[in-house]
């Protein structure tokens, strides 16, 4: 009888003890700034500064490591919506309020989003043109064929792009491309590809892939394309203006965009040390070394210089 008595005391134990381990279970080990891993997705226009930028924070904290998918925007957003393991996307744009409002509701907060810096869309024609002058315009009136067909307009694609949006809204204005005349590749490297084997094509790209004259593979490009000049609305002098980074932060150059992050992280875990690096010095740093306008208030001076690009 004892011996019954002892097995069952004992079967008694182990299942006290399972309830137990069921009810106080151990913590989620979470990542931190310094410590961890995250998935991103960002717009495809910003995969060289992107890529520097994750090279140098993981460099500065051995322990992160940063898995970033290059996508374009639209499938950025898609991610952030229905990919629970995207916590980040690297976009042109932040949040609308109905977008907020969705997170707001289903997530119980708003993903942060600020911006991190200013892009320029470069337009870019083969190193042989002399149509190197442009004005808003111009361009609008070669993207709805009103200025002929000879020239060929790429595009990074015709659906979903960054830049598509950014020139529907901000150049078309209602109106539509005219698909006979504007074409589309993958990428924004097969765009500056296309435009330097096609002596009359004008191709449209994010100034990091063509405007840092500090970068091997983009000073070999500009030995077969050119940057064109876009005409300027604001300056009391010099006409027409490239996109250099003083052009982008005084906003002399007519097709600046922004740069943000949106995050979807209520703790302070990797993906926050990362944005956190990007607004601030260090990043800000990577950007300005890149041509990008930084957000960061370094000093901008008016003065004469000879262009690089």
């Amino acid at each position: 009888m004892n011996r019954y008595k002892n097995m069952y005391g004992s079967l008694l134990f182990v299942i006290a003890n399972i309830f137990s381990c069921n009810n106080n279970p151990s913590p989620k080990v979470l990542d931190s700034p310094t410590n961890g891993t995250i998935s991103i997705t960002v717009d495809e226009s910003f995969r060289p500064v992107i890529e520097e930028q994750i090279k140098v924070y993981e460099a500065s904290y051995p322990g992160t490591k940063i898995n970033a998918l290059y996508k374009t925007e639209a499938d950025c957003f898609r991610d952030l919506y229905s990919d629970t393991s995207t916590r980040m996307i690297i976009v042109t744009r932040g949040l609308s309020k109905k977008e907020a409002k969705f997170f707001q509701d289903t997530i119980a907060y708003s993903p942060p989003s600020e911006p991190i810096a200013w892009d320029a869309i470069t337009i870019v024609v083969n190193k042989n043109s002399n149509d190197t002058l442009f004005t808003l315009d111009k361009l609008k009136q070669k993207l709805t064929g009103k200025d002929g067909k000879a020239q060929p307009v790429i595009f990074d694609g015709l659906n979903a792009t960054s830049t598509v949006r950014f020139i529907t809204d901000s150049i078309l204005k209602g109106q539509t491309f005219d698909t006979s005349v504007v074409k589309a590749v993958k990428t924004s490297k097969e765009v500056l590809n296309y435009v330097s084997e096609n002596p009359n094509a004008i191709g449209l790209v994010g100034i990091s892939w063509i405007g840092n004259p500090e970068e091997k593979e983009q000073v070999e490009m500009l030995k077969k394309v050119k940057i064109a000049y876009v005409k300027c609305n604001v300056c009391d002098s010099t006409p027409y203006v490239k996109p250099t980074q003083a052009s982008i932060l005084t906003k002399r150059y007519a097709l600046v965009r922004g740069l943000y992050y949106i995050l979807k992280e209520n703790y302070s875990g990797l993906g926050s040390g990362f944005a956190e690096f990007l607004k601030y010095e260090r990043g800000q740093l990577v950007f300005r070394r890149a041509y990008l306008g930084p957000r960061m208030d370094f000093e901008v001076r008016t003065v004469r210089i000879k262009e690089k690009l």
